[in-house]
C-alpha cells in the first residue's frame, strides 16, 4: 500500500478512536503475531432502530487495497446476509463502493459504515446482486422483513 494510504488509514483510526459511531465497531484486525493490519477493519454495524434489522449487530470485514484512498475497499458481511445488494458470499454491490460511481477519497470509514447501515434498510433494487432476496422484497415484502428479522434475532445472539 502507498504511504499515502497508510497515513489516511492511521488518520481515519486515530478520528475512530477520539469520536466512535455510538453503537458501531470499526478496527484494524490483529496479525497472528499480535501486530495491527491496517488493511483489514473489522467492523459491527447495529440494525437501526426502527427497522427489520434492529437488534442485530453485523459484522462486516473491511479490506483496503493498495489504491486506497483512491479505490474504495471491499466489504464483505460473515456472515453473508440475504439482502438485495448484498451477494452469497457476503460481498457489498453498492455504489458508494464503486469508484465509477459514488466513491469518492474522502470518504471516511465512518460514513461508509452508515451507508452500510442505511444500505441495509434501504436496498438498491435496480442493481440486485442477490435475485432471491430482490425479488422476495419487490413482491413479498412481508416474508422478505420477517427473513430478515430472523436473521436480526440470529446476530443478536452472537453478541
Amino acid at each position: 500500500m502507498s504511504g499515502f494510504g497508510v497515513t489516511r488509514l492511521l488518520k481515519e483510526r486515530k478520528a475512530w478512536r477520539k469520536n466512535p459511531a455510538f453503537g458501531f465497531v470499526a478496527k484494524p484486525a490483529k496479525t497472528k503475531d499480535g501486530a495491527l493490519n491496517l488493511m483489514v477493519w473489522e467492523c459491527y454495524i447495529p440494525g437501526k432502530i426502527g427497522t427489520p434489522w434492529e437488534n442485530g449487530l453485523y459484522f462486516l470485514r473491511m479490506t483496503f487495497g493498495d489504491g486506497y484512498p483512491l479505490n474504495p475497499p471491499q466489504c464483505k458481511f460473515e456472515p453473508a446476509l440475504f439482502h438485495p445488494n448484498i451477494h452469497n458470499s457476503g460481498l457489498v454491490c453498492s455504489s458508494l463502493l464503486d469508484q465509477d460511481k459514488d466513491w469518492h477519497p474522502e470518504i471516511t470509514i465512518k460514513q461508509l459504515l452508515f451507508g452500510m447501515q442505511q444500505l441495509l434498510n434501504e436496498p438498491n433494487i435496480s442493481d440486485p446482486a442477490h435475485f432471491e432476496a430482490s425479488n422476495m422484497y419487490c413482491k413479498n415484502r412481508k416474508e422478505y422483513y420477517k427473513r430478515v428479522r430472523a436473521q436480526a434475532a440470529k446476530a443478536n445472539s452472537r453478541k
